[in-house]
């Protein structure tokens, strides 16, 4: 299918989810995972009515989006990538969301550009639902004082993401992240992507983000 037929597909199944929810979110919003597609992939896209987009490096993003974001002023461009704090300046110009805010020396750096350039993009916190080691992410046991600090520098925190592991259920990954945003008062919940985004749904997803159902399937390893 092309990729407006996709995207109609997935919102499609997104509403069928939606009622079977456990703990629906007021919304579930479509975040098209954009990184590796090109520009007339992406563009596709937009004419196709989506205006959510994902990417995981900055570098990548500042590559393809400036032009598309003036072309389609209402285009919404979410960090879905670690974040390194000398990347900062750049994603804060760039992103209008950060969903991988995971540590206090990043939450320091988005508040000193953020004195600096008056801009803060919205955060979510990210948490490493499954304690792996090589991935980035707050600890569950953790989360609540790294929201509290991000609070107490006045930063934009409204919500929570995670990427379970591969191999996991994912239920239990997004049970815990819909109990922690509760403890915190947090009402979006950015899980699920391609495989599992229905799952998602039904605990409380308010953000999925969905690429190789969107793009087709793309050679990660090339990756740069």
């Amino acid at each position: 299918m092309s990729i407006p037929e996709n995207l109609t597909d997935i919102l499609a199944r997104i509403a069928v989810a939606r009622k079977a929810a456990i703990a629906p979110a007021p919304s579930t919003k479509l975040v098209a995972v954009s990184k590796t597609v090109a520009e007339d992939g992406i563009r596709e896209a937009l004419a196709g009515g989506q205006r959510l987009f994902g990417e995981n490096r900055v570098q990548e993003a500042q590559a393809k989006f400036p032009q598309l974001k003036t072309d389609y002023p209402d285009l919404e461009l979410h960090l879905i990538g670690p974040l390194q704090s000398n990347k900062v300046k750049e994603a804060v110009a760039l992103f209008d969301v950060i969903q991988t805010l995971d540590r206090v020396k990043l939450a320091d750096a988005l508040a000193a550009e953020r004195d600096k350039s008056g801009k803060c993009p919205r955060l979510l916190v990210q948490v490493n639902t499954g304690e792996e080691p090589q991935k980035a992410g707050v600890l569950p046991r953790e989360t609540a004082d790294l929201v509290a600090y991000a609070r107490k520098l006045d930063l934009p925190v409204q919500g929570l993401m995670c990427i379970p592991p591969a191999e996991d259920d994912a239920a239990p990954h997004f049970a815990l992240l819909l109990k922690l945003a509760r403890e915190q008062g947090l009402e979006n919940l950015s899980m699920g992507m391609s495989g599992d985004f229905e799952l998602a749904v039904k605990f409380g997803a308010s953000h999925v983000r969905v690429g190789s159902a969107i793009f087709g399937a793309r050679d990660y390893a090339t990756t740069t």
